[in-house]
């Protein structure tokens, strides 16, 4: 029993090592083809889509779903859509946007997750959005209510004809601000810092320490930011100056190349909180 126990053991072995070996071999020598104008194989798709949908069942578990019924909740949904969402995923009897259409993975047909999938699993999604599939976190662009009003409104999609979807933009109110006036402002959060750097791209232009990014950099490493005395040369290097910084660059510093990228207070907050942990001296 024992020898075969051994032999178990040893084939199981050569099994994993096998296929480690091939999956090294596929990616050092560029096998896989990762071209947008092809589609990936059937079980890595198959593969993808299981881990998707049990990612999103388990994390959206615990949300709490509001009154999706209520008509003006819908009727703002209806505003947010149509300046948020139809240009990649299309609407009954509206296409997507040219550019939307060469997305690999597709974006999905709306209308049929709207069948598909329970709200909260909607609105994790929207919320959180999906890595590699070119689907944002809105999180960082609307507030949770708006958010809810956008799957209050997808909840009915399924419902609309063309034309009723067409006579609906008569009737959508103009698109709320993303960020609501009143929102409550918090401490700086170092890790959600670190999340936000990747949603307003700051990693294809910088290099940051411990945030994946683009190979080649077009600004200046961010490694050491909080031992620096000065930001951009121009002001003193503290928590204040740098949300500021962030929040409208040329207001510091007039003809400086780093765009204004739109930041939410909160989240230019929430990324000096994180560039202050950047020490070469720790």
């Amino acid at each position: 029993m024992r020898r075969w126990k051994r032999i178990a053991a040893w084939l199981l072995a050569a099994l994993a090592a096998s296929g480690a070996a091939l999956g090294t071999a596929v990616i050092y020598f560029g096998w896989y083809d990762v071209s947008a104008t092809g589609p990936h194989t059937v079980p890595v798709h198959v593969l993808l889509d299981v881990a998707l949908t049990r990612s999103v069942k388990v994390r959206s578990a615990d949300i709490d779903v509001p009154d999706l019924d209520d008509a003006a909740r819908i009727q703002r949904g209806n505003a947010l859509y149509r300046a948020h969402c139809v240009q990649c995923h299309g609407a009954p009897g509206l296409a997507p946007e040219p550019y939307a259409l060469g997305l690999n993975p597709a974006p999905a047909a709306l209308v049929g997750t709207a069948r598909e999938r329970p709200a909260a699993e909607i609105f994790w999604i929207t919320r959180h959005g999906i890595k590699m599939t070119g689907m944002p976190a809105w999180q960082y662009r609307l507030t949770d209510a708006q958010i809810w009003d956008v799957v209050a409104f997808m909840r009915v999609l399924p419902t609309l004809s063309p034309e009723q979807y067409r006579e609906g933009a008569t009737d959508a109110p103009r698109a709320a601000p993303s960020e609501a006036p009143s929102e409550v402002m918090r401490l700086g959060d170092a890790m959600a810092g670190r999340d936000a750097l990747q949603q307003y791209l700051c990693v294809t232009c910088h290099a940051i320490p411990g945030v994946p990014g683009a190979r080649h950099h077009v600004g200046p490493s961010l490694a050491g930011m909080a031992d620096r005395s000065r930001i951009a040369g121009v002001v003193p290097n503290t928590p204040d100056n740098m949300q500021k910084w962030l929040l409208d660059p040329r207001q510091i510093k007039p003809g400086s190349a780093m765009p204004n990228l739109g930041l939410r207070e909160q989240d230019a907050r929430d990324i000096a909180a994180f560039l202050q942990t950047l020490s070469n001296l720790d």
